[in-house]
């Protein structure tokens, strides 16, 4: 088989995959896909809007919150167009370039996405542990701060898996798995040896989502403990209720990440339709469920929300 050349890069051509074995069924598909991207963009850009208008959600949590509402945005606009362009317009082909751009983005924003969980665990620590200097603590520079620091650790951290990636010769067919390009797609690909590919992208993994997973798990002891040291019954509750939506939405990010990892290793032989249904729970169900749970749990939220509409409804 032929290879591809550096300088015919610009000329390749990436095939993405549908949903193997209902591509006959991509029209009704698309029904509730496009309404899970609707929830997912319009509930989160509410979370963000309402956050920014209303001065009484001008506090940690909710900055923390709003971070991470732009995060699961960005997972969701990165991979809108090439799903929906599969089921809409039987659109499989996206040029090389556009796919290590989709490619660049999804894991960013999932890296930003990681690290505000992170962020929020020690936000709810420091909530519990000493609540009257958690204002001192957690000022408004110091949130700023680690919301950049944040996004440009996940961006430096993924910006070279593309500039590796277009070094590689490619072989003349390119067809991916998925309806969007990921890294470790993208590295069966070359007609070259990819170990060192394999190696950044595993030590990335370690460096976002195995560190940021294993600080939460030791937040949550230390939340423990000093919930445990609490005199009563009630404070301890109440305590730990502020902590529910955040468990939730680490559960629901991480849960199904893990799912995706065994099925490839474990489920290897298993039936594409079961590989594609586990990859689209991972990157779809967070966006889609975090600001209904966040709007249904947080009462603020749910008040922030009201009044944008009923701003709205005033000015008609």
């Amino acid at each position: 088989m032929g290879t591809v050349n550096n300088e015919s890069l610009d000329l390749l051509s990436v095939f993405l995959t549908g949903i193997p074995g209902l591509e006959s069924q991509h029209g009704w598909l698309s029904i509730p896909f496009f309404i899970m991207y609707m929830v997912a963009i319009v509930g989160n850009s509410l979370i963000m809007v309402a956050v920014q208008a209303d001065s009484a959600l001008h506090e940690p949590m909710y900055l923390f919150l709003s971070m991470l509402a732009i995060s699961e945005v960005g997972v969701s606009v990165s991979t809108l167009p090439t799903v929906m362009g599969i089921l809409w317009f039987d659109a499989y082909r996206i040029d090389f370039d556009g796919c290590l751009a989709q490619m660049f983005f999804i894991h960013t924003f999932s890296g930003m996405e990681s690290g505000v969980l992170l962020a929020m665990s020690y936000d709810r620590f420091v909530a519990i542990y000493n609540p009257l200097r958690y204002t001192a603590i957690l000022t408004l520079p110091r949130i700023i701060f680690l919301g950049m620091g944040i996004t440009l650790k996940s961006a430096a951290l993924m910006a070279p898996l593309p500039i590796l990636l277009k070094q590689l010769p490619y072989c003349h067919i390119n067809i991916l798995s998925h309806s969007y390009c990921l890294h470790s797609d993208l590295i069966q690909l070359p007609c070259a040896d990819t170990r060192l590919n394999s190696i950044l992208g595993l030590a990335i993994v370690l460096a976002t989502f195995g560190l940021d997973s294993l600080l939460i798990v030791i937040s949550y002891g230390l939340i423990l403990y000093t919930v445990m040291g609490i005199a009563t019954g009630e404070g301890r509750r109440k305590a730990l209720n502020t902590c529910v939506s955040h468990i939730c939405a680490v559960l629901i990010y991480y849960v199904p990440m893990i799912g995706v990892s065994v099925m490839h290793r474990v489920a290897k032989h298993a039936s594409p339709v079961v590989h594609t249904l586990m990859s689209s729970i991972y990157l779809f169900v967070p966006p889609v469920l975090n600001p209904i749970i966040y709007s249904v749990k947080t009462h603020p939220i749910q008040q922030g929300i009201a009044s944008l509409f009923s701003c709205k409804k005033g000015l008609i």
